[in-house]
């Protein structure tokens, strides 16, 4: 039995976009982490910036004000936390498990430093509100011009 080379009548180019097409439908069913599905990032927050500082919400159902812990030093913030497990009924099996619980951690470095002094969170039905006032020294300044 002889073999004969590969023949195509496509271009190389073209050969290997058909290429390309079957890698990206062969790995596109694939999770994104090799020990399975990976887990969102918790919590899940949200940062605005302004002149004047940042505003720090953060989605944390289930835990309780007491179990979390807010550290500012510069211009870096860390969240961080435990969230309790569910309790279960004697006997009680699950049927589906997706909320996780344990020790989380969460780091963010802002475009400014941090009036450590004047931070304030407030918790109200599991949305951690932070707000992160820039020191004055730091705040941008209007410059008047004078014409002469």
């Amino acid at each position: 039995m002889s073999l004969l080379p590969f023949r195509s009548s496509l271009s190389p180019w073209q050969e290997m976009e058909r290429l390309r097409r079957e890698m990206n439908r062969l790995f596109a069913g694939l999770p994104a982490s090799a020990g399975g599905v990976a887990a969102p990032v918790y919590p899940a927050m949200n940062v605005w910036t302004n002149e004047d500082g940042a505003i720090l919400t953060a989605e944390l159902p289930g835990v309780n004000a007491d179990d979390i812990e807010i550290s500012v030093e510069g211009d870096t913030l860390t969240l961080s936390g435990n969230r309790q497990p569910d309790e279960m009924p004697e006997q009680a099996t699950y049927h589906r498990r997706e909320r996780g619980h344990g020790r989380f951690s969460r780091v963010f470095r802002l475009p400014f430093p941090i009036d450590s002094g004047k931070v304030d969170a407030a918790f109200e039905k599991g949305v951690l509100r932070v707000s992160l006032p820039r020191p004055e020294s730091d705040k941008p300044k209007k410059i008047t011009i004078k014409a002469g």
